[in-house]
């Protein structure tokens, strides 16, 4: 094992300098960067919104308002039909997606029903697609009424249709604002994710995105106005809409031309007013439509609508030519450049409402990216001592390894193109802390074979075989809830599942494959005679703890704390943030020396927006304003934001917030909860399969204990229990599972060797082989650990610290619940063993 052939210690070398040359443009300047030469890599990790600043924003078709739509529009279309094409009397009712048609002259019956089956258009045919369903199923009752009424598979279709559309309308008005990078995908079936990084200004991303930009123009009813109309009745085919200028307006429902034709819109200034206005210019068809319908109603009032107001609604004074006019209106050259650049990118096909908002300022991102960095140096540089006063020489190939790792990572990371994030950076700080763990349980082992006597190599090659088991367990578990948080997670906690997944890969490459290639050439160029691999011994050798005969106290301990957990969440609940309740938060930082916690408290609590806590967040200059949810759903959340940002507008800066609607909490909560229950499910099956089922089960005991462990922490804490602290609980089960297979696998190993000693002395003995390693683990990950919550930053204090507490409660449930509860058992491992052996002594007889 000692022995690498030349191949094999080219793949080790030439992985590790890829590495490292894959995170070097990382590490320079972009003008460097240019200036290299062009085989170098150039990719460099993307920074995500919480480290550069930018915005988050989850949209949400409006699938309610699509159907009304959709159901106005075919009424128009079945009365044109009848009405203008066939000359068929009749009245058109609705009731949600059903539209009853009756006839005034029964005698038409057959031909209306024929005329109105040109309605039947397979969807994926109107969309551009082969074939497809059919949007419009038709009837007719009893009484001779036809009926018409939207298919639930049509409406699915549409949706989905709208969805893409809307994806390339909202990336078009993006690309407008010159920003780089943006983000714009779908999500589940009605759903569009958007982050632009670098763009702080989230109320006019907001703006440009939601507003649905439909254009159309209508002619004025010529005789009556809408007051009127609401006195004496609505004439057929009228509709009443809002004025800009105030009042209403009384217009034709028919549109006489869409703002589809349009080809282009710029803003402008008016040559006599000097007010802001907004060009537009129609296509061939749009411009003589235009020409036409000016000529045929000079002397008439013509309404330019967008978005369901009446923006102006000039008198034709003449015909319009050649298919351009002006929008007159309330506008700043702000606003009328936003509009022009709405009306080029086109008209969402219906209403996005924003169910979700987070977005950092440029300031907070940057401390955040300082923090990040100080807290990875620091936790490296302890963790480096650490293992240099632990193991010596031997550290020195550990601490090489764990650099080469990092470079793994980064430079993985940079390949991928992949968002590095705060909780990423904290997922790296954790890979630091626990890819020891591979060295340490490989020297370990090492140092227990030549106690038993072994020469030097042959310590060296069994300490490294028999650990390899072991590091694979133990990652392969930790790498399961990486995967379940990934998929099930979103945003930031993806980034940390990411960071952490390649992470356990590149540690199993550099802690095994690396140190052992390190290994191997020291010992052939110093031949050394004795082995010395630690240098700080935390514990004696040979240790001999009776941790058996204190197992009723551990149950009684564990009980004591389970019930007081329980007590807690049940009692005092958690302090639910707004991932899992919905509402707002804003960060905001004092432009003074100091925020004055009271004035802010007195500004937003005139607002009238219900439950607000202030609270100081980090230092003096910080504070944190939380809303509750709003009552009127999404759009109130997103208006009481903008409340409390314009109240302390002046004096306090707004470096992030955070929108959580109803409708995404309530999901984020079911998620997270999935989430932890498929991890422990997933570990029960992989448990399974590499041991017995008696393992399976003490393993997820000690995985429940320790999660409600950590819940009943964040109860009494009252730290805020939000997405990043699925993320941490998660972790935990990773890393108690990882402390907890060490002891499993000693535990499988002395059944096989010692069938004939009592289970409790052989849970204790094989408790003490592992306990070096369990405690050097726990020390340096804590390390690592400290160093995030020091220096970490206040977003990611709670995250960080619940960690620190999961290593502290995993390593104790991994001694003292799951390692006892096997006595509870008769492992079938050892019945088999002793049933091999009787019928190898029978054979032989």
């Amino acid at each position: 094992m000692l022995q690498f052939s030349p191949i094999r210690a080219a793949l080790i070398l030439i992985v590790s300098l890829a590495g490292i040359l894959f995170t070097l443009p990382n590490l320079v300047s972009q003008q460097t960067l240019a200036s290299l030469p062009d085989w170098m890599p150039k990719q460099q990790i993307v920074l995500g919104l919480d480290l550069q600043g930018g915005s988050h924003l989850l949209l949400q078709v409006n699938k309610e308002e699509l159907v009304t739509e959709r159901v106005k529009e075919l009424r128009r279309e079945a009365r044109s039909l009848l009405a203008n094409d066939n000359a068929i009397g009749h009245i058109i009712k609705t009731d949600g997606t059903l539209l009853t048609i009756e006839l005034t002259d029964s005698a038409q019956f057959e031909l209306a029903k024929n005329a109105i089956q040109d309605l039947n258009i397979p969807l994926a045919t109107v969309i551009g697609g082969v074939g497809g369903v059919n949007e419009i199923s038709f009837g007719e009752t009893a009484d001779g009424k036809l009926t018409m009424q939207l298919t639930d598979e049509g409406i699915e279709e549409r949706l989905s249709s709208v969805v893409a559309q809307s994806i390339e309308v909202v990336r078009r008005r993006i690309d407008e604002l010159g920003t780089t990078e943006p983000t714009i995908q779908r999500q589940g079936s009605d759903r569009i994710l958007v982050q632009v990084p670098g763009f702080d200004d989230s109320q006019r991303l907001k703006d440009l995105i939601s507003q649905t930009a439909r254009l159309t123009f209508h002619m004025v009813h010529p005789t009556i106005t809408a007051a009127q109309a609401k006195v004496q009745g609505l004439p057929v085919g009228t509709f009443i809409l809002p004025s800009q200028a105030g009042g209403e307006e009384l217009l034709m429902e028919d549109v006489a031309i869409g703002g589809e034709s349009l080809v282009d819109s710029q803003p402008g200034f008016d040559s006599q007013s000097g007010l802001a206005i907004v060009t537009f210019r129609f296509d061939t068809r749009g411009a003589v439509v235009f020409a036409e319908l000016t000529g045929a109603n000079v002397g008439q009032r013509f309404a330019v609508v967008l978005d369901g107001q009446v923006i102006t609604a000039p008198t034709i004074q003449t015909a319009i030519p050649g298919g351009s006019g002006q929008i007159t209106g309330n506008f700043t050259a702000e606003s009328a450049n936003d509009l022009a650049v709405l009306l080029r990118a086109g008209a969402l096909p219906a209403t996005l409402d924003i169910i979700e908002e987070r977005s950092v300022g440029p300031s907070l991102g940057a401390d955040s990216v300082q923090a990040g960095q100080i807290a990875g140096l620091v936790g490296g540089i302890l963790v480096i001592a650490f293992m240099l006063a632990a193991y010596g020489v031997f550290g020195i190939f550990a601490n090489i390894s764990l650099v080469i790792n990092i470079f793994l990572v980064m430079g993985v990371l940079s390949v991928l193109g992949a968002t590095l994030t705060l909780p990423g950076i904290a997922g790296i700080v954790l890979t630091i802390g626990m890819a020891v763990d591979a060295n340490v349980l490989i020297y370990e082992r090492i140092r227990e074979e030549k106690r038993a006597g072994r020469s030097v190599v042959q310590a060296i090659e069994a300490g490294f075989q028999r650990a390899f088991a072991t590091i694979v367990d133990a990652n392969v578990t930790t790498l399961i809830a990486a995967v379940i948080l990934f998929f099930l997670g979103s945003g930031p906690i993806r980034g940390f599942a990411i960071t952490l997944a390649i992470g356990i890969l590149t540690t199993m490459f550099t802690a095994y494959l690396l140190t052992q290639f390190q290994i191997a050439r020291w010992f052939a160029w110093f031949r050394p005679k004795e082995l010395k691999v630690h240098l700080l011994q935390l514990l004696p050798d040979g240790t001999a703890f009776k941790f058996m005969d204190r197992k009723v106290i551990a149950f009684a301990f564990s009980s004591v704390l389970l019930v007081g957990s329980f007590g807690l969440f049940f009692t005092q609940g958690l302090n639910l943030g707004i991932d899992f309740k919905g509402g707002s938060s804003i960060e905001v930082q004092a432009t003074a020396d100091q925020a004055d916690i009271a004035d802010i408290r007195s500004r937003v609590g005139e607002l009238g927006l219900g439950d607000v806590q202030v609270q100081e967040f980090g230092s003096a200059k910080d504070v944190l304003i939380r809303i509750e949810t709003q009552d009127g759903g999404d759009t109130a959340q997103q208006e009481a934001v903008t409340k409390v940002v314009d109240s302390i507008k002046g004096d306090y800066e707004v470096r992030r917030t955070e929108v959580v609607g109803p409708t995404v909490s309530g999901e984020l909560a079911q998620t997270g909860t999935i989430a932890v229950i498929a991890a422990i499910i997933a570990v029960l099956g992989y448990i399974w399969m590499r041991f017995e089922w008696q393992f399976a089960v003490g393993a997820v005991a000690a995985l429940v204990h320790d999660v409600v462990l950590t819940i009943g922490m964040f109860a009494i804490t009252g730290f805020e229990f939000n997405l990043a602290s699925i993320a941490a609980i998660l972790t935990i089960v990773g890393y108690s599972l990882n402390d907890t297979v060490v002891v499993y696998d000693r535990v499988r190993e002395n059944l096989r060797k010692y069938r004939k000693m009592l289970m409790s002395d052989l849970l204790n003995m094989s408790i003490n082989h592992t306990l070096s390693r369990t405690i050097l683990t726990s020390v340096t990950t804590i390390l690592a650990l400290t160093a995030l919550v020091i220096f970490g930053g206040e977003v990611i204090r709670s995250f960080t610290f619940a960690m620190a507490w999961g290593v502290i409660v995993g390593t104790y449930s991994s001694i003292f619940v799951a390692a006892p509860l096997l006595m509870n058992f008769k492992l079938s491992a050892r019945a088999e063993e002793e049933k091999a052996e009787q019928r190898a002594d029978g054979a032989s007889v």
